[in-house]
């Protein structure tokens, strides 16, 4: 999610996987849940502010791959493999956005240089970047 003054919001993530990194808000499609309104729910859970994907760009579509998934990290853990539509929607600067912190501890904007840079934000979504 963009900033109109080009800065990204991230969260630092609570849970598994990708736990301790700053990513991208998102989530899951649920069973027999259109794309439309499962992009209205999660922005309303993952932002609280809920949007339309027709306010939004398609980046691409993206494969994350984790050693470990939301059970744990054991050798009797499953690993994770998300496909992932990316989308970019810019937000007004000025609308205040509640987002929760159920998988987050804390949110942050950041510009796209320093994400490139910063270790501590995850690869899955430094490599949104390149389709901005």
């Amino acid at each position: 999610m963009e900033r109109a003054d080009s800065y990204i919001l991230l969260g630092q993530r609570t849970n598994r996987p990708a736990q301790g990194f700053w990513f991208v808000p998102g989530g899951r499609i649920l069973k027999s849940e259109t794309l439309d309104d499962a992009f209205r729910r999660l922005t309303q859970t993952e932002l609280g502010l809920a949007s339309e994907r027709k306010e939004a760009r398609l980046l691409g579509v993206y494969e994350h791959f984790y050693p470990d998934s939301m059970f744990g990290y054991d050798a009797g853990s499953p690993s994770t493999h998300y496909v992932v539509l990316g989308y970019h929607l810019r937000l007004d600067a000025c609308k205040d956005l509640e987002p929760p912190h159920q998988q987050h501890s804390a949110y942050r904007w950041w510009h796209p240089d320093e994400m490139r840079q910063e270790a501590r934000v995850h690869e899955n979504s430094r490599a949104y970047l390149a389709a901005l």
